[in-house]
This record gives C-alpha cells, sequence and structure tokens, in this order.
C-alpha cells in the first residue's frame, strides 16, 4: 500500500509540473476559437454614387411650368419621356415645347428627342431641330419678324431667347436667311455670331435690318 500510495504521489508531481503549460495550452485554444466565432463589424462602406437611371417614366404627357404670379411659362410635350434623378433632367421623345417670355412672346419648338433640365430654361433638341418664335413686338411697340432655327442640334434657352449650336444650322429672320456650320445667336444683345462656312441673304425691304452676323473663318 505504501508504495502505491508513493507511485500515485510521484505521477501527481509530475503531471504537477506540466499542468500550467496544458491550462496554458487550453485557454490558446479556447481564445483562438472564440475570435474565429466573433462576426466582425467592419467599417460602413460610402454609398454609391447615384447612377444615371430613369427613376420614372411618363407617357403621352405634357408637363408645365408657372412663374410666381401664375403664369405660364414653359409647356413639353412628348410621347414618351425619362426622368433621371442624378441630373435632375427629362428626356423626351418625339419633344415639343412651347415658351411665354414675360413680355409674352412665344417660341415654340420640336426635335425627335430632347433633354431638358427641370424648369425648361434649357432645352437640348436632337433630330429635326426646330425653333420658331413667333412674330410680334418688342418693349417699344416695334414688329419683330418671324424668326426660324433649324438644324441637327440646337440648344434653346428660351427665357433668353437665345439658340447655339455647334453643328450646321439654318436661320431665317423675316425674309432674310443666314446658313453657318455653328452658331449663337442672342436675341436680346441681337448679336449673331457664325462660325464656318456662312452664308447669307439678305432681302431688300425687311420690317427690321437683320442682326449684323460676326463670322469667323
Amino acid at each position: 500500500m505504501k508504495a502505491a500510495g508513493a507511485l500515485a504521489r510521484d505521477l501527481w508531481d509530475q503531471a504537477a509540473v506540466y499542468l500550467p503549460i496544458v491550462l496554458m495550452g487550453v485557454l490558446a485554444l479556447g481564445t483562438y476559437w472564440l475570435v474565429r466565432s466573433t462576426p466582425i463589424f467592419g467599417i460602413a462602406a460610402p454609398p454609391a454614387p447615384p447612377r444615371h437611371e430613369a427613376d420614372y417614366f411618363m407617357r403621352d404627357f405634357a408637363v408645365r411650368t408657372f412663374d410666381a404670379q401664375g403664369r405660364l411659362k414653359n409647356e413639353l410635350f412628348g410621347t414618351e419621356g425619362r426622368h433621371y434623378p442624378d441630373t435632375d433632367t427629362l428626356e423626351i421623345t418625339h419633344a415639343r415645347i412651347r415658351a411665354i417670355n414675360p413680355d409674352g412672346r412665344v417660341i415654340v419648338a420640336s426635335a425627335r428627342r430632347a433633354l431638358s433640365n427641370s424648369d425648361a430654361s434649357q432645352v437640348q433638341l436632337f433630330g429635326d431641330a426646330v425653333v420658331v418664335r413667333e412674330p410680334g413686338l418688342d418693349a417699344a411697340g416695334h414688329p419683330l419678324p418671324r424668326l426660324e432655327y433649324r438644324g441637327e442640334f440646337l440648344n434653346a434657352y428660351p427665357n433668353q431667347e437665345r439658340v447655339t449650336s455647334n453643328k450646321p444650322v439654318t436661320l431665317t429672320r423675316g425674309n432674310d436667311r443666314f446658313t453657318a456650320d455653328s452658331m449663337d445667336y442672342d436675341n436680346y444683345s441681337g448679336v449673331l455670331d457664325l462660325n464656318g462656312r456662312v452664308r447669307g441673304v439678305l432681302m431688300p425691304g425687311a420690317d427690321k435690318p437683320a442682326p449684323a452676323p460676326k463670322s469667323a473663318p
């Protein structure tokens, strides 16, 4: 019995020597398991920039805008419209636009496709583009002849009565006619800037002298 007891004490003494090492190993394994099992909460990814995708569609529609006094400013018509929130623009198929400036002058435009900003103060016209300012009177009561712009691309600012284009255009003012490779016409200032191959025909007896064109070689 004494020998058995002595043997047991010797075994216990030997096990006691390695017990701290065994406990440290168990603790390390437990820590590793805990780390592997704990979910990782990373830094939230920044929001993705808005994509150029339409957020709503319209068919056979009309959109109207009014000034602060409730008077009609612009009307947009189209067979189909697509609004893009990232640019706040409206793309219109078979577009027709009618704008009324503060003096009551009417401007109408049409094209196979148009791109308008939110208040229709700028409209880009693509394909068979036509912009017409109907005849009327200026602020002094003088008659204004009919103005017509034609081209495959026209950039119209109805409220400013300004039309620009970097494509070939034709401008008809009353009986006068101009053609050019590009154009910038500001009706308020009366300046017509023509560039490229410029041609002009001035008819006598016009009700008002045509604006003097500025042409670049």
